[in-house]
């Protein structure tokens, strides 16, 4: 017998021009004129028009379809009712127009935004969308979910109830997990789901049981409990946490964390997000009130938030403060070594910015965490800062750069017997520069005046050991003005060659920078935030060698000459292979220093070499180091290399060397002699190998503290085990020992079960191995979100 359709069609007229002029009031005015571009206005007859529920035109196919079309129609064979809004399907459906009845018997499937329903029958009203459904299986499209049931009685479009329901977010034939529970209550409009004696199973055993869960049924947020985490610290010992959710608006949401320690205590944290159209931030805080080990009570808050004005003003801030120094040694994140917090912003700013002007005002202040093991000076609190810079590009060929900054410095008190300068500064750099460049060629000269005038209050006492610890003769008022002279040149040449047998493009780019800053004798200023750089590839074509501040300009007459070539791959550009080669020549001696620092005599400075090469598609190497060819050592080096032969495989390979600080020079970095080996391996099919270890070589007398001694020892350690289940789950234990201080570790037991398609329990620890392992790839992809058009029909 064949198909009989029956179509009920809805007409929209449409207007026959997409652009109306004629007849609208201002049409004149608003027409183009003959001479400019004409543009196309969208006509209000192109607007979508939603229809009403209830004369919403259904198309209906069968096998045989008898009845009255105005009344009651019976569809038998293949039958089928669609509506835009969804798809009935059945062996015999019974439908009465006048009231929207359908009563499907045989086979009925019923789906609608992706959700799809089967059972034996069903009856169903499809203007007011509710019914029931006899032994219905149900596969949710936004979440890719998969239910059975009893009976499911549906109230409306976004409201039904399960009887005796079992639920899995797997798509397994045989689920690894599932929840049962007596009766679930779904609203799709509120996104929440209700289980009433609700049992967790894995692999068939129950795991976690309550007799009310709430759970999302949308890939959208849900107030409520978030799964548990747990681990295990020497610090803290046993560390459980359950938070709580609170979705309160679209754009900002609360996160409350209940978190118990076994050596500790009850610690109460939180997280307060909010978004807006010109604003954004984050509010952290932890309390814990009176410690089990300290007897203290220890606490955390960090603000964050950035917001903008309309012409071109903004303003934000970042204040974070701890109760104590020992407080992320004691209490970090599971999964984050957040022991090594060493400085917490205290900053707040006003600013505007348009076209190429920009200023701030802001104050900046730190809270300095310091470790008994190792003492440190902290940083000059900014109190406050004002700053301003113009510029303007190609004016007549030249770039002008004009930038001022006036800061009122501040030391804090931290407890030395020492008193500190605190003073102004005003600073102010006028440059000019006329870049020409072409193709294979740039020289771009440049001229600047440097002013910088300082107002001091030494208290009687020089700490920064100026003048031999006495301020007598220091100035209060002093003033350097400074002109500052440059000439950068470089050449670009190319060839066709070969590299590892396939076709590339090598390139040989000698560049040559040559900077003149007379001497001016500045041993009387006051040092508040400049250090002596690193020297390396991109601090060799700067004006000063000295960073942060302009405390200190050195003097200059002085050549640097880099040569640089790249393999490039002819087809793709891709850079396979580079080299480069860098050193400075002294055509005088440094005469101007940081206090207690050794001045430079050599005529030049130590070598720079680059290298990295992708060997091969899965083989990187890079290679940098810094020779001192008067010595004849090494004073900077670095060489790593990452090997990743397949997707879930890498080994990385590193080794970093930095040479000491000379003695005396403030904020230098301490120096480093370590190698890092990081892996993720396959075992086999299931299991996975991660890990870390960081080994320190120094030995012998401390840098940065007196009268202690250094040995070599293991800074982090990482070891886990990943087991990628049969099916939708995951399981994984890592291990962390990290220092805490100069003397002083922690250690850290992570457990995890990751059920796909419902989430973690125990504690992520994902970022510590996003973070720690280069290349590390998650054993599981993440699950690709649901549409609308899931299994549609």
């Amino acid at each position: 017998m064949r198909k009989v359709p029956w179509l009920i069609l809805s007409v929209v007229s449409v207007a026959a021009g997409a652009v109306q002029a004629q007849g609208s009031p201002g049409a004149a005015a608003s027409a183009p004129s003959a001479t400019s571009t004409p543009e196309l206005r969208t006509s209000p007859g192109l607007r979508m028009h939603r229809l009403p529920d209830d004369s919403i035109p259904a198309f209906m196919e069968a096998d045989s379809i008898s009845g009255d079309p105005d009344y009651e129609l019976t569809l038998s064979g293949n039958a089928q009712v669609r509506r835009i809004d969804g798809v009935i399907k059945g062996d015999e459906i019974n439908y009465r127009k006048d009231t929207g009845e359908v009563d499907v018997r045989g086979s009925a499937r019923m789906m609608r935004d992706g959700t799809l329903v089967t059972g034996p029958r069903a009856k169903f009203n499809v203007d007011r969308y509710s019914g029931e459904v006899e032994k219905p299986n149900f596969w949710l499209g936004a979440t890719g979910g998969f239910a059975v049931a009893d009976h499911a009685d549906i109230f409306s479009k976004s409201q039904m109830r399960l009887h005796t329901v079992t639920y899995s977010g797997c798509p397994c034939p045989e689920p690894s997990w599932y929840i049962k529970a007596n009766s679930v209550d779904i609203d799709f409009d509120e996104n929440e789901g209700v289980a009433r004696g609700g049992v967790l199973y894995f692999k068939d055993v129950p795991i976690l049981a309550s007799p009310y869960l709430t759970f999302p049924v949308k890939r959208e947020r849900k107030s409520g409990f978030l799964i548990p985490t747990y681990g295990t610290t020497s610090q803290g010992g046993l560390d459980i946490s359950i938070p709580y959710y609170f979705n309160l608006a679209p754009n900002y949401d609360l996160t409350v964390q209940p978190r118990y320690f076994s050596k500790r205590g009850t610690q109460l944290g939180g997280e307060f997000r909010y978004l807006g159209s010109s604003y954004q931030g984050t509010i952290d805080g932890t309390y814990l009130p009176d410690d089990d080990v300290t007897g203290e009570d220890r606490w955390m808050y960090w603000w964050r938030h950035q917001q903008t004005f309309s012409r071109g003003f903004y303003t934000d801030w970042d204040i974070a403060k701890v109760s104590d120094d020992n407080y992320f040694r004691d209490i970090s994140q599971l999964g984050l070594n957040q022991a090594s917090t060493t400085y917490l912003p205290q900053r707040g700013r006003v600013g505007w910015a348009s076209g190429n002007w920009s200023a701030y005002a802001q104050v900046y202040k730190y809270q300095t965490l310091q470790d008994p093991d190792a003492p440190l000076v902290p940083p000059y609190d900014k109190e406050p800062e004002f700053y301003l810079r113009g510029a303007r590009y190609d004016w007549g060929g030249f770039d002008v750069d004009w930038t001022s900054t006036a800061v009122r410095f501040r030391m804090p008190d931290f407890g030395s017997a020492l008193r500190y300068p605190d003073g102004d500064r005003l600073q102010t750099y006028l440059t000019a520069s006329y870049p020409v460049v072409r193709p294979g060629w740039f020289i771009v000269p440049k001229a600047g005046v440097n002013y910088t005038h300082y107002q001091t209050k030494w208290y009687g006492v020089d700490a920064l050991g100026l003048n031999n610890g006495s301020a007598v003769g220091l100035p209060r008022s002093q003033s350097r003005t400074l002109p500052i002279m440059s000439l950068d040149a470089g050449l670009i040449f190319e060839r066709d060659t070969t590299l590892f047998g396939k076709s590339s493009t090598q390139t040989l780019e000698p560049r040559l920078y040559y900077l003149r800053v007379p001497y001016r004798d500045q041993s009387t200023l006051p040092v508040y935030d400049t250090s002596l750089s690193d020297f390396s590839f991109s601090q060799a074509f700067e004006e000063n060698i000295y960073t942060g501040g302009w405390d200190r300009i050195a003097n200059a007459n002085q050549l640097t000459a880099a040569l640089t070539t790249r393999w490039l791959d002819a087809n793709t550009g891709f850079e396979r292979m580079s080299l480069g080669v860098a050193q400075r020549l002294y055509f005088e001696d440094q005469e101007v220093t940081l206090p207690g620092e050794t001045p430079r005599e050599n005529v030049r400075s130590d070598f720079l070499v680059g290298a990295s090469a992708a060997l091969t598609d899965s083989l990187n190497t890079d290679i940098a180091a810094q020779y001192n060819p008067y010595d004849n050592n090494w004073s900077r080096g670095l060489v790593s290399a990452r090997w990743s032969p397949q997707r879930l495989t890498t080994v990385a390979l590193a080794y970093r060397y930095q040479r000491d600080p000379q003695p005396g020079v403030r904020y230098q970095p301490q120096g480093q002699n370590q190698i890092s080996l990081a892996v993720q391996w396959p075992f086999s099919k299931r299991w996975y190998g991660v890990g870390r270890v960081d080994y320190s070589l120094r030995s012998g007398p401390s840098s940065t503290v007196a009268n202690t001694t250094e040995s070599p020892r293991v800074t982090q350690a990482i070891a886990g085990l990943e087991y990628k289940g049969d099916c939708c789950w995951v399981g994984r234990m890592v291990y962390q020992r990290y220092a805490v201080s100069a003397a002083d570790t922690n250690s850290a037991l992570f457990f995890q079960l990751e059920l796909t398609g419902l989430g973690s329990l125990g504690t992520d620890p994902m970022n510590l191995l996003n973070r720690s392992i280069p290349g590390y790839t998650r054993i599981t992809p993440p699950v690709p979100a649901g549409t609308t058009f899931e299994r549609y029909e």
